[in-house]
This record gives structure tokens, C-alpha cells and sequence, in this order.
């Protein structure tokens, strides 16, 4: 197995769930709301900028799986360990 395949997925995995730790979960994903944007915002950062985000940035808004808007969120990245 190649454990190189996606660096940038495990490198955004490791920092959102340190963020996640202490969230409420919700019942129908078992992860906190605005888990899998943040994921995605992450990846899609690193594989951009070639770096981790510094400082707040806000998460965009979603959809819940019954099409339900969650609003955007701040996330400081200088706070998460």
C-alpha cells in the first residue's frame, strides 16, 4: 500500500480532527457540524498553496444532507494543535 498516495488528505485529515475534538457530533454523520467542508477546504488549500493556512479563515456555507443550509464558521488556525 502506498502511504504517499495523498499527503495533502492526511495532513487535513490530522488537523480536522484535532479541531473537531469537544464539538457536539451530529446524529446523522457522527461528526461535528462543518466536519467535511472544512476537510475539503483544507485539501483543496494545501494542494493550491503548497502550505497550511494560517490565522481565521471562514468556512463557506453548506448543505446538510436533507438539503438544510449551515451556516459558515470561522476556524483560526492558529489554535488548533
Amino acid at each position: 500500500m502506498n502511504t504517499q498516495k495523498n499527503p495533502n488528505q492526511a495532513v487535513a485529515d490530522q488537523i480536522v480532527e484535532s479541531w473537531a475534538k469537544g464539538k457536539p457530533l451530529l446524529e446523522t454523520t457522527g461528526k461535528p457540524s462543518g466536519y467535511y467542508r472544512l476537510t475539503n477546504y483544507l485539501r483543496d488549500y494545501i494542494a493550491t498553496h503548497n502550505t497550511l493556512p494560517t490565522g481565521i479563515h471562514t468556512m463557506p456555507e453548506g448543505r446538510d444532507s436533507n438539503n438544510n443550509i449551515e451556516p459558515s464558521f470561522p476556524v483560526n488556525f492558529d489554535t488548533i494543535p
